[in-house]
């Protein structure tokens, strides 16, 4: 598989993962990983993304948040001698829940960092700041948001 397919596949990973409420696995995809909290917080490794996503995501009873994740538009940008990369990447985030018709909450850019071990790549940095557009939250998250 070559360098640009395995990092894409891990943003895809992110997606399904998120989408099917295994928090648990979307949190090791960060355990080496810096983040850049929507918040402008910086916090490293799975387990504070873990309890942040635990305490700001809705799950249903399927155990789920209803969402869809599409990524879209990822730049990649690899130093095969290096080991590292870069990517850039779009998003939009779709939900339908029994009190929410099926539409669009938000969408913002991904800005994420890699680095290669051997042979597998994994996250080294993400930011989550990047949110652009913002819509109706208020099934999806635990917290308030404002709409812009």
């Amino acid at each position: 598989m070559s360098s640009a397919t395995a990092i894409t596949n891990l943003l895809y990973l992110y997606a399904e993962w998120m989408d099917a409420g295994d928090l648990e696995a979307v949190a090791a995809l960060f355990a080496r990983a810096r983040i850049r909290t929507g918040g402008g917080e910086e916090v490293e490794g799975a387990a504070p993304m873990l309890a942040l996503w635990r305490a700001h995501v809705r799950l249903y009873p399927c155990g789920t948040p209803r969402t869809k994740h599409v990524i879209t538009n990822p730049i990649v940008e690899i130093d095969e001698q290096a080991g590292t990369a870069t990517c850039r990447s779009y998003y939009t985030v779709f939900q339908a829940t029994p009190d929410l018709p099926l539409q669009a909450i938000c969408a913002g850019r991904y800005h994420d960092a890699f680095v290669r071990e051997g042979t597998q790549w994994h996250f080294s940095r993400r930011d989550y700041s990047l949110l652009d557009l913002v819509g109706n939250l208020s099934q999806h998250l635990l917290i308030p948001v404002p709409a812009e």
